[in-house]
Parts: structure tokens; sequence; C-alpha cells
């Protein structure tokens, strides 16, 4: 905290009488922009606080999950500019493959058209230009949310720079023996027609069928279930485990394959559960991961069934058909050939569905470029394990472990013409040669580069340094690499984040990409329940935004922010975080009305009341309190912090109290005015990284100076005040013990009533004004009889209800009270006088029962109190 020596007068302290978000966080947010705040500048002396941001699809728009992380990402940035860091807050957007091919796609469709129409060439021209025309809608949607991003430093994943990066990473993994061609199962959409992520699947319980089909004959038979019987077409043998005593006759023997001219094996493998079904599995290398295993581990032939489109190719009467139809067609035939044992339908099993068109995801056989992990994963897993980078929180480790110390080979290459291409060139005889950036390619008859473009993974796994120039050293890959923090959720662990890690240690000679990962969780609706427009439950936070402001929206997401953990919010939370950024806004200008000024150094303690040094006390705490959960990534924890100080604390009781001191005048209010002031001041920069707009209005209004962004982020001063603390404590405890009272007997907060107060028993004599102020109590005149005596914390407090309560009807409603809590306490000593009761009763029922007992004698004790208070009827 800062005595702000340099401050000048509030250059017009007039404020509107309500905030409007929609009249000035536009105009604020172009103003912060263009004198260049968010910016960041390599050849600085400051240290370097770097965040990229996890980069959001060209083809997307603002969503819940991102406002989320976009506010986190924010705050912290926004901070640490304000503690003198060198800050970036790298932006830029993915190229999305297979998402931004199909929104083009279905472009062209509109015109009865496809991409073989156009050409490769033609296509991808005509996606460039869909970007520039119509793609990154998010990067204004990130001005409304208040995203204070290095906008001259925007980048694109297919930009020249990234591509460069792309394709001499590829090329050094490469050469290194760590990139290869093979045939491996994939995930294959019919509809896409490519390979695609894991991640790029999402699976639901669907209505299936389940089959049980005879092989072979006679002694030789074997029952196996399946939900595919298409692919029975593509079986190269069946598979029991080799303890399993049924069929240890048949291991090694052949079985005819139903609806063919085929006969299999039967082959013995650990990988069979003998305990479940038949303990016997049709084996089908070529579209079941699993099998594929097992067909390498015996040698077995790859027979694919279908081609890319999911159309039965094998010959004969199925050929032609769609897997669907063929499945039905199928098991009919099995029917009538007796080969069905027991059928089961509905069968409720997971589906794999391509997360882009909702198409059934198909396994496959297919030759596809991949990454070999094994020695990249255990780089980024030892990164972690010797403390070069922190996951927090730190129960998230072991997921992380999970993912990398189990990786398998990555399949690189998909289907599409949208993408990185693969650099690589394949000759007329066989001959393969990878291209790097600045090498030319071979050329001559029967020379042609690789169809196949890059996962779009593969290029965000490099976001970190090629952002920053990398393969090239550059100044800002010098000054901001290693990133300081990854903020990202936890369900991209494993596709995002382990990737980065790989590539970054691999190409940054062991640097790791960041120091820490920080993972956050994800949005819900106010039951948990995942946010889906198939749920009717998905939120567009524009729509908030402008019902609300961006500060409200912000504010709800940050108070949910607890590490790792899943947020839930609804509108009404919303509308509360709207309610503190009204009541910060209307304190503010109720205290800038009233003598709060920035003006001058703090006044010396001994010129300051017990009031004036218990909030500068608490405002002390408060800043080490939100430092130190800043540096813990507690952002629900630090936002609650705020919240109550700067509402209970400041506005609540500081503001109040000291509002007799401000109407009286003179100097004592000269010095509150500017305690006042100084908590103000130091109250709206803690905010600001979280609610930067209504912050800045009020904070360069309160000031003059030119803007919160680039002020100093507030120190505690080390000033505390126990004795002060103490007794503000003690008046609080008399003013909320009066207050319940008031509440009690059905008085309106802010309604008069005649009261003495005696104080002499407590230190609160000074302080009298103070507590009549905010108590609403008048003066004692002659008239004035005690109708209620209230003893309170030392303190006695009498008051005059005559004329403003009921007296009776209030009389008949304590004796109900406390006639139903008298009943309650008597079940409650009953059941646990009774002996039986207690030696068969849970420990938390009894406790429970326990718990009533206490809370009826405290309601009893309550209400025969203020039955006695009560004036005589």
């Amino acid at each position: 905290m800062t005595e702000n020596s340099q401050a000048q007068p509030a250059a017009n302290p007039e404020l509107p009488t309500q905030y409007a978000p929609a009249e000035v966080e536009g105009k604020l947010y172009e103003r912060w922009v263009e004198r260049g705040y968010f910016e960041a500048d390599e050849k600085s002396g400051k240290p370097p606080y770097t965040i990229v941001i996890p980069p959001p699809n060209v083809t997307g728009s603002l969503h819940l999950g991102h406002a989320f992380e976009h506010t986190i990402i924010d705050a912290l940035t926004r901070r640490k500019r304000m503690q003198g860091h060198e800050t970036l807050w790298q932006p830029g957007m993915d190229h999305a493959g297979i998402a931004t091919q199909n929104v083009v796609e279905r472009e062209l469709a509109k015109e009865g058209k496809s991409r073989h129409d156009l050409g490769r060439e033609a296509f991808v021209e005509r996606v460039w230009q869909w970007k520039e025309e119509s793609g990154g809608q998010i990067s204004g949607q990130m001005r409304r949310l208040g995203d204070g991003v290095a906008w001259s430093r925007e980048r694109f994943t297919m930009d020249d720079g990234l591509s460069a990066a792309v394709q001499t990473i590829f090329k050094r993994l490469f050469d290194d023996g760590l990139i290869y061609r093979a045939e491996r199962i994939i995930n294959w959409c019919p509809r896409c027609l490519t390979a695609i992520s894991d991640i790029e699947v999402e699976y639901q319980d669907d209505d299936g069928e389940l089959v049980s089909i005879k092989y072979g004959d006679g002694d030789e038979t074997l029952v196996v279930a399946t939900t595919r019987a298409e692919t029975m077409l593509g079986d190269t043998a069946v598979a029991v485990h080799p303890d399993d005593e049924r069929y240890a006759h048949l291991v090694g023997k052949r079985i005819k394959l139903p609806l063919t001219d085929r006969t299999i094996p039967v082959v013995a493998d650990t990988h069979v559960d003998p305990e479940f079904g038949t303990g016997a599995v049709k084996v089908t290398p070529a579209h079941d991961p699993n099998d594929f295993e097992i067909g390498r581990r015996h040698d077995l032939p790859n027979i694919t069934v279908m081609d890319e489109r999911a159309v039965i190719t094998v010959p004969g009467p199925f050929q032609g058909l769609d897997r669907f139809e063929a499945r039905s067609t199928i098991v009919a035939a099995l029917r009538a050939d007796g080969r069905i044992v027991a059928e089961k339908r509905p069968y409720v099993h997971s589906v794999g569905h391509c997360s882009r068109c909702k198409t059934t995801v198909e396994p496959r056989l297919s030759l596809q470029w991949w990454v070999k992990v094994a020695p990249l994963a255990k780089e980024a897993g030892d990164a972690v394990r010797d403390g070069r980078v922190t996951i927090h929180p730190k129960e998230m480790e072991p997921r992380y472990f999970g993912w990398v110390d189990n990786l398998n080979d990555w399949c690189i290459s998909r289907q599409l013409w949208w993408g990185h291409r693969i650099p690589v060139w394949h000759g007329p005889d066989g001959e393969t040669v990878c291209v790097g950036p600045n090498e030319e390619p071979p050329t001559g008859e029967g020379w042609h580069q690789d169809t196949d473009v890059l996962d779009t993974w593969f290029s965000s796994g490099l976001w970190p340094f090629s952002t920053l120039g990398w393969p090239e050293q550059t100044p800002s890959l010098e000054k901001f690499y290693p990133n300081s923090v990854l903020v990202t959720g936890y369900d991209i662990l494993f596709f995002w984040v382990a990737r980065m890690m790989m590539f970054g240690l691999y190409a940054m000679d062991g640097t790791p990409p960041f120091h820490t990962i920080a993972l956050h969780g994800m949005v819900r609706d106010q039951f948990g329940k995942k946010m889906s427009k198939s749920y009717g439950n998905a939120v567009n936070p524009l729509d908030w935004m402008d019902t609300y402001g961006s500060d409200a929206v912000r504010f709800t997401l940050a108070r949910g922010a607890n590490p790792g953990v899943d947020v839930p919010i609804g509108e009404d939370w919303v509308q509360g975080s709207r309610n503190f950024a009204n009541k910060i806004w209307n304190a503010t200008r109720f205290a800038m009305m009233n003598g709060a000024t920035v003006e001058g150094p703090l006044p010396d303690a001994s010129r300051m009341s017990a009031t004036d040094r218990w909030i500068l006390s608490r405002l002390n705490e408060t800043v080490a309190q939100v430092d130190a959960l800043y540096e813990d990534y507690q952002f629900a924890k630090l936002s609650d912090a705020l919240f109550h100080f700067a509402w209970d604390e400041v506005f609540d009781w500081y503001v109040e109290l000291s509002k007799t001191t401000f109407f009286a005048g003179g100097e004592q209010a000269k010095v509150s005015g500017r305690v006042l002031g100084e908590v103000l001041d130091v109250t709206l920069r803690l905010l600001h990284p979280i609610v930067p707009f209504v912050t800045e209005t009020l904070w360069t209004t309160l000031t003059g100076k030119e803007s919160v962004v680039v002020a100093d982020w507030p120190a505690d001063s080390g000033f505390r005040d126990q004795a002060a603390e103490r007794e503000i404590e003690h008046l609080q405890q008399v003013v909320t013990e009066v207050r319940r009272f008031r509440a009690d007997q059905g008085l309106q907060s802010g309604q008069k009533v005649p009261g003495r107060l005696d104080l002499s028993a407590t230190p609160l004599a000074a302080h009298e004004a103070a507590i009549r102020q905010v108590l609403r109590l008048q003066a004692a005149g002659e008239d004035f009889h005690a109708t209620a005596t209230l003893p309170v914390a030392g303190a006695t407090v009498e008051l005059d209800l005559s004329g403003t309560i009921d007296v009776e009807a209030e009389r008949k409603r304590l004796t109900k009270d406390r006639d139903a809590a008298e009943k309650e306490k008597q079940q409650a000593v009953a059941k646990l006088g009774n002996e039986a009761f207690l030696a068969k009763a849970p420990d938390n029922v009894v406790d429970k029962i326990r718990g009533r007992l206490s809370k009826a004698e405290a309601d009893i004790e309550r209400i025969t109190a203020q039955l006695a208070a009560l004036p005589e009827s």
C-alpha cells in the first residue's frame, strides 16, 4: 500500500447516479488497446510473465468455458502487469482442420458443389477466403470480455512463421527416427473421410444389438458374441484364454467361419477374459484395436471389409451394402443358417461418434503417419517428477502421469485438404524424402508430395514457442520462453498439455514450455450438469454480458474457480455479481461526495480514530491474503475475500460508521476522508484484475490518474492495529445483537426508534454517535419509556418500542415459537435418553439429534429473552 504522495485531486468527482456497463465497457477497452497497455516489449528490463491463450478454433465463438478460462488468465496477467512485470498474454487461433473444412464444405453444398469439384488448390484458397471474411469472430467477443491480450502479436496456426515451425520439427523428428509411417488401427469418420483423434470422439450410450454366433461345427464349435456382426467377414481367428480348459482341445485347430468359404484358427491369448461371456472372442484385426494387437502377436492376416465410407467391399452377397444395412442382413443370413444362438435387442452400449458430424466412428486399419512417443513422453514425465514443472492442483499429477507413462504412438496424419501438408515427397520407386522449410523438394517424373495433412494438435503442440518466432532465435523467444504458467482445463491435460510438454522439451533442449500448469474444471449449470445445446442448458455468455455487464460475468466465474474443480453457474449468481458492481459504484460515489480523497500522504495513526485504524489494519490483512491466494491460484477464495471485505467491511461497516464524522465536518472528517480515499484506492486496485471496467471508471475518477491498468499493485504496508480491530469487533457485536432484536420485533431496517445507550463498561464511548447512526436510534426524550432492555457485550441498550409494534400479536407469535422449540427439545431428550436407541443408531444420526437439542435450547433461551423484553400490553 502506497501513500499516493503524487496523487492529484479527482479531476471530475461527479459520477452518474447509476452504473451502465454498456455505455462504458467498449470505449474503455478500445482506449486500453490504443494506449498499448497490453503490448509486451522484449527489450524492457522488467521480469517477464508469459501466458499463451489456449488457441480457440477459428470457427468458434465465445462460450462460457472460454469466458471462464479467459477471466482467470486475464486476472493473472493484469495483476502481474501492475506488479511491474513485462507481461505477455499471447493471443491467436487454431486452424481447426476438420471443423473448418466441414464449414466450407457445407457452404459449397449450398451451391451444389463438393471440394472435389474445385480441386485441392482451389478448395484451400476458398478456405483461406472464408477465414479472412468470416473466421475469428471470437476475437471481437474476447474484447467484450475485456481480455488484455497483445493484439499486435496475434498468431494463426497456419501463419507462414508457424508453418515453418511445423516443418522444422517434423523434419527433426523424422531424421531422429521419431516419425514413421505404418498401418495401425485408427478412429475413422466415414462422413469426414479422415482419421480423427481420441478427443474428437464423443461416446454415448446407443441402442444396439448383441448377437451370439456359433462358429465351427460338431465338437469343434465355439460361440462368440458381437455388437458389430458385419465385421465377422474380416475375422481371421477366434481367441480363448490359454488356461481355459473348455477350449484347450481346440487351440491350434481351424474352424469354419460362417457365411464364408474360409476357415480360421483358434488361438490362445491372455487378453481374453475367460469369465466374460463364453470366454471366446472373434478376432478382426483390421477393425478393432484390441484385435489388431492379438493379430500382431499371432501373425494373423488383416482383412479390411469396408471402404472409407463404411461400405462392405468383400465380394459376395453383402458387397456394396452400408455397414448398418450389412449388419441386419448378415444377422438374418446367420439366423437362416441356424448360427444365431442368442439375440439381445435393444442392447445399450457405449459407441463413439465424430464430434464434428456425429457419425458413428469406425475403427479401421489404415496407413498413417505416427510419432514414436516413448522417449518424448518419458521426458515429459521426468520434467514434472524432478520439479521443473509444477502441476496445480497437485492432486492432478497422477492423472498426468497416468497419461504420459502409458502413451501409445500418436497418429498425426489426417485425410483432409485444410491443414499443414505432410512435408514428405514420395518417389517413383518407393523413395521417401522429408523436406525442411528452407529445402527444395525433389522433382522429376513420379515424385509427389504426401496427400495427408497433420493433426491440428501437432501444430498447437508448438504454440508456446512457435508464436515467439521459433525456429529463429528471436528476442521474443529469448525474453518470453519458457511461459510462466499454462492455464487450461483438466479435460485436455493429455491432448494438448502433454503434447506441448513433449515438443517443448524436445525442441528447446530440455527446457519445458512452462513453469506451472494450472488446471481448472469445467463450467456446468447450477445443478452441476454439463452444459449442452442438446440438454437445453447451454448459455451464451454474450447474452449475460448484454444484460448484466462483463464485470458481473467475470466475477461470477472467478468466484466459482476452485483449482481443478468443476464450476456450477446460474443466472441468479450473475445477478448477484451485478449487484456487487452496483454496490461498488454507489458506495464509491457516496464516499467521493462526502470527502473521500487520495490527495496527500496518509495522516499519522495518532490522528486517526479507532475506526480508521481498524479499516486500514483490515485492508493490509486483505492485501496479504489476496496475494497469497493468487500465488496458489485460489480464485474462488480470493474473490470471496475481496467481496466480503469490500461489501461488508468497507461499505457496510466503515462507510456507515464514518457517516457521523463526515456529517460533522472538521479536522476528523478530513482525516477519515483521506483514510477512506486510501481504502477505496487500494480496494479498487485489488478488484481490478477480476472486474476491470467498473474499477477503471471509479479509480480514474477518484485519483485523476491515467489508468488502473498500469497502476501499481497494492503492497502490504505492514500496518496492523490489533487493539483497534478488537474494539471494532466489540462494536460489531453490540450492533449485530441489537439489529437481530429489531428484526425479531418486526422493525424495518431504516425505522427509527428512541433508544438509550450505556457504554460505560465498554471501550466504545467514543463510538456512541456512530452506533446510534447505524442502529437508527433517536435520542431519548422526556417521554422515553424503556419497553426493552438489552444487555449486549457489556453494553446496555434500552429501547422504547411503544407504538411501533403490536405487542400482543408479537407475544403470541413468540410464545408459539417457544412452544415449538420446547416440543423439539423434549423429543430430542427422549431419544437421547433411550439406551436401546443409542445402541442401534449410527453415530451420525445421534450427532444430528444432539445438534437439534442444542439448537432447541438456544432458541428457547433467545425467545424467552425476547418475551421478557416486550413492553407490558
